[in-house]
């Protein structure tokens, strides 16, 4: 489920249109398609898909835009970090081996569509879907065993080609003001969102994994990048089944990889045990995971306990936000999910704490 339309994207098809041929001096004839949203997984930022098509002399272009809008609505992060997310795309497809979309343009003037938005290349791939989940049905559970491991030793690829040491320049991601390393910045910013989401009400499985964590916080304490929504769902894949495109950074960080492998396993751990499903033939296990991940990387996993932690405290803030973004959207059926939801159950099974009512 995507989040609710935020325009009138007829009108936003004109704008785009005019905006597309300022950005194309030589260009004529700038016409692009309806303009679409993405279905089946995330509640991200505003996008909106076209093709665009136009000539320069007796050449036609065509191509596949994407537009993501900064969020002026309801924000589920405590912080978009919107340019960031621009930044670090421009530099991962320019300068590296990630596979990312191709990143165009940056627009910072809020008057062309409500909110500064950046544009990137449609790649030709699809997604393992949250809603109906990919381990049910869907497009990966009708591909046989041999397509899904191919899937998975692709991804599990890709999660490594983010953690490549030799990736330069990133340091503007710092966020100095809340602690020495990349990991004490993202652990300063995710206590804030806590206080932020929770408003003052009672948030018990999140406040265990909380107190848990104060007490078996990592001695190692790294700064490097991280992908931050770390899982198959926010990859591209191709008909060979293989990575075409990493998306969805707005959780991008300096909190180093094992931060991200921790979402991974915590995110394996929901969409499996979370959904009442099993794990599809094909797709690797957590213990293959882990397997995989040092033989890619070549370093040793470690800390693992506190990052999956880790990352199931952070899945319940979003879920704090996303309960709130469904009652001011008027979604009914959500009114429970901010304490009681598929996240904090996983979460307190593995705190060993009594699950929320």
């Amino acid at each position: 489920m995507p989040i609710p339309e935020m325009r009138d994207l007829t009108v936003a098809r004109k704008v785009l249109r005019d905006w597309l041929a300022d950005q194309l001096p030589d260009a004529t004839g700038v016409e692009i398609s309806e303009l679409t949203a993405p279905g089946g997984t995330g509640f991200s930022n505003e996008t909106l898909l076209f093709d665009a098509t136009w000539h320069e002399g007796d050449d036609k272009h065509e191509r596949g835009l994407v537009v993501r809008v900064k969020p002026t609505g309801y924000q589920l992060f405590l912080e978009a970090d919107f340019d960031q997310q621009y930044r670090l795309l421009k530099l991962l497809d320019d300068s590296t081996e990630v596979p990312v979309p191709p990143m165009y343009w940056f627009e910072n003037d809020a008057a062309v569509l409500g909110a500064p938005f950046f544009v990137m290349g449609k790649v030709d791939g699809k997604a393992p879907t949250d809603n109906p989940p990919y381990n049910a049905e869907g497009w990966v559970a009708e591909a046989t065993p041999e397509q899904r491991e191919t899937l998975w030793l692709s991804a599990m690829d890709g999660l490594a080609r983010v953690h490549d040491p030799s990736i330069a320049g990133v340091d503007f991601l710092a966020k100095p003001q809340r602690g020495a390393t990349g990991f004490d910045q993202q652990l300063k910013y995710w206590e804030e969102s806590f206080t932020w989401a929770a408003e003052g009400r009672p948030q018990p499985v999140a406040e265990a994994a909380w107190g848990w964590m104060q007490s078996h916080l990592p001695a190692e304490r790294p700064t490097s990048l991280s992908w931050g929504d770390a899982r198959i769902g926010n990859m591209l894949f191709g008909d060979d089944f293989t990575c075409r495109a990493i998306v969805d950074w707005e959780m991008l960080s300096l909190g180093g990889p094992m931060y991200d492998l921790g979402w991974w396993r915590f995110l394996d751990r929901f969409h499996t045990e979370g959904s009442g499903l099993q794990r599809l033939p094909g797709l690797g296990s957590p213990d293959d995971t882990i397997t995989q991940y040092e033989s890619l990387t070549g370093t040793k996993v470690r800390d693992l306990e506190f990052y999956e932690i880790y990352a199931g405290f952070r899945f319940a803030i979003v879920m704090m936000k996303l309960s709130q973004m469904f009652t001011a959207y008027d979604i009914e059926g959500m009114e429970s999910m901010e304490t009681n939801n598929p996240v904090t159950q996983v979460l307190a099974r593995m705190l060993d704490v009594p699950p929320p009512a």
